[in-house]
């Protein structure tokens, strides 16, 4: 190879490298992000300090680091959220979101952060159930869950609609199974740990998983945002960087957050 083809080369190599490590540039726009600041330990608010904290807070803060924006977290209430990023109210909402084929018609996806499993939680003290199959056969005890959610439809699945009942946040499905209004909740294995680490003295989850589901972002149809976040997501897979917020806010067995640090 001669000098000019070498030179050439490496030159080639330069840009090729300099491509592939490259992530898209947004500007430092603005990008806002909805979440409930109800969803331990995805995002909720601290009791001691007033400070907005979760798993949503760290993952949309690297996002926006490696493509160049600021997240602008506003507060939403879970019931009609999906249809306000539809109507472009947000850009993005970060609430710990299932991803199903119905809810893709009519918003956009980023590619899938992290998956769950369904899980039942009933209280430390129980002695009428301690299964899910047990739970089935228990026809006067009621399951609860957050409204509108996968969560939802597989308490019905579960059990009958007859016995279900509906809350409008997961905060408040705990607190009902803590006060006995009823008996189990379904709920995600990684949401309930974070309850757990609340309520470690009260709930518990059961053995065994009812399902597993991805969770995404999500945004309004042919949003701009997809391809950034999905590449800011990749690159934060490869490196490791998801891995290190698991182990962070979903630690098993472990407490991340105290009973008297959620507002």
């Amino acid at each position: 190879m001669g000098r000019f083809q070498r030179i050439s080369f490496l030159v080639l190599s330069g840009l090729l490298v300099a491509a592939c490590g490259s992530q898209p540039d947004l500007g430092g726009r603005d990008v806002t992000v909805a979440v409930e600041n109800a969803y331990v330990p995805f995002n909720y608010v601290r009791r001691d300090n007033g400070k907005a904290e979760g798993w949503d807070y760290d993952a949309l803060a690297e996002i926006c680091k490696r493509v160049n924006c600021k997240p602008a977290f506003k507060e939403r209430e879970w019931d009609g959220m999906i249809l306000a990023v539809s109507k472009g109210e947000f850009d993005v909402a970060a609430d710990g979101i299932t991803i199903t084929d119905e809810r893709k018609k009519t918003v956009d996806y980023s590619d899938g952060y992290l998956t769950v499993e369904q899980r039942v939680m009933s209280r430390l003290d129980e002695k009428g159930f301690d299964s899910v199959e047990a739970l089935k056969t228990k026809a006067d005890a009621k399951v609860g869950t957050q409204k509108e959610t996968t969560n939802y439809d597989e308490a019905v699945k579960l059990v009958g609609a007859g016995r279900v009942v509906g809350f409008d946040t997961f905060g408040d499905t705990v607190q009902a199974l803590i006060n006995g209004n009823i008996a189990a909740a379904i709920i995600d294995d990684t949401a309930g740990q974070g309850y757990i680490g609340i309520n470690r003295d009260k709930i518990r989850l059961l053995p065994g998983k009812l399902v597993t589901q991805e969770l995404g972002f999500i945004f309004p149809k042919a949003s701009k945002l997809v391809e950034p976040f999905n590449t800011a997501l990749k690159a934060m897979r490869g490196d490791g960087t998801l891995e290190t917020l698991r182990k962070k806010w979903f630690p098993e067995g472990k407490a991340v957050i105290g009973d008297d640090q959620v507002r």
